[in-house]
Parts: structure tokens; sequence; C-alpha cells
């Protein structure tokens, strides 16, 4: 059965900004049901008009675009409690795509919806304002991080980031470790760095007893250092809506 937004378990965490009764009343209101998808599924194609936007319940994937030469660049990374589909919900279409890189849960919204929120809801259309906001950011940082830092500081930088998300919303294994159901190759993509600047840095960090990523995990085991290496800006709890 899906899951009622009111016992949603990622709004139990800091990470995600406090909503009030109302705020999930609504959103409850607009939630049309969850989807299911396996690994490697498109949930969206670069050029699709869909008819839904989603939140991700549960799971990873990839947001990338394809060249006009057939290339793929990795432009981010899909998250539990971000909202997808926004892009199409604004321009009409999607720019990029995303595709589910573990199996995913996804709270699914009508895309025609969208307008009701800035029509009926004005904090919530401030939390996807916000959102946006914060993507445009997180780009920035990255564009900024790849024309000015060596692949030591974005690896590390990319690394401590995707860790400090997953410890957000309690999802670290006994061990220590979290799900990163990546490749080398997305990694480097996502950095503008070759396969082998990648593999040799991550190599380097594991030597260090920094972190090391092997069987679709990551194990951070000096936090701080990383960050260091990152040249991580700041360190207290990021606060984000969930929608």
């Amino acid at each position: 059965m899906p899951i009622n937004c009111k016992n949603c378990p990622l709004r139990r965490h800091e990470l995600f900004a406090t909503m009030s009764s109302d705020d999930v009343a609504f959103m409850q209101d607009m939630k049309q049901g969850e989807q299911h998808v396996a690994p490697g599924t498109v949930v969206f194609s670069q050029g699709d008009k869909p008819d839904h936007l989603y939140t991700v319940l549960e799971g990873k994937g990839l947001r990338h675009k394809t060249l006009p030469d057939g290339r793929r660049q990795v432009v981010n990374f899909v998250m539990p409690g971000d909202f997808i589909g926004l892009q199409a919900g604004v321009m009409g279409e999607m720019r990029h795509a995303v595709e589910a890189t573990t199996a995913m849960t996804l709270c699914i919204f009508n895309r025609s919806d969208l307008w009701k929120v800035f029509q009926n809801n004005p904090s919530r259309a401030y939390d996807l304002t916000y959102l946006a906001a914060i993507e445009e950011h997180l780009l920035g940082d990255a564009l900024s991080r790849m024309g000015q830092h060596g692949a030591r500081e974005r690896v590390a930088w990319s690394l401590h980031r995707l860790y400090r998300r997953d410890v957000a919303i309690g999802a670290v294994a006994g061990d220590g470790s979290i799900s990163l159901p990546f490749r080398q190759q997305d990694l480097a993509d996502a950095l503008g760095l070759s396969l082998v600047h990648t593999n040799k840095t991550l190599a380097q960090l594991k030597a260090e007893n920094v972190a090391r990523w092997e069987r679709r995990r990551l194990f951070v085991h000096q936090p701080e250092t990383l960050a260091q290496i990152g040249l991580v800006e700041q360190l207290q709890p990021e606060t984000r809506p969930l929608m």
C-alpha cells in the first residue's frame, strides 16, 4: 500500500524541513500513488513531456544529458528525497534524462497539478523555488570545482557530499558504509575527469585510509580528512524541503 504522507519515513530526518499539518494534507491530496522501478529503468528520457513528477522515496539514480555526438554527460546523482521532473513541469520537456541505478520507489504527482501549488499553497510554492535554488547552487559549486580544483579535491568533495547525504537520512549500514551504486565512469563524467585519473585518485584515498569505494559501497574512515581534502566550505547540517 502507498505510504501516507503523514507517515513518510523521510520526514523524521532533520535533513528535511518541518512541514505543517496543512502542508502534509495538501501533499497527500496531490499524491497519486507510488511507482516501483527496477535498476536501469529510464524514469525520464531527454525530450520527454511526462505527465508525472516524482519524489524519490527510496533508491538512487543518475541525471544525465546526451550530447549531439552521442556521448553522455552525468549532470548529478539522484538521492532519496529528491524531487524530479520539475524541469518538465516548468519548461514543458525534460532537457536531461533520469535513470535508476538501484530499485526505486517514487511518489507520483500529476504534472498538471503543479500550478495548483502556486495558486493554492504559497508555502509549498516557496519550497519548490527553494529546491530549484539548491540545484542551481550545487551545479554552480560543481562547475567552480571543475574549473579551479584538481582531481583529488573534486573526488573528495563529491564522495563527502554523497556520504553526508546518506548519513543525514540514516542510510548507513552496520559496517559504517553507504550505498554508492554508480560506476567510476559516472563519477568521472560528473567531475570532468578521465576514468584513469579518477581511478588513481580513489586508489590514493584508499591507500591513505581516508575512504574506499568497492562493491557498490563507500566506506569513509576519516570524514573530517575527506572534507579537508575536498575543501568543503561548511559542515553544518543541511536542511531542505521535502515535496
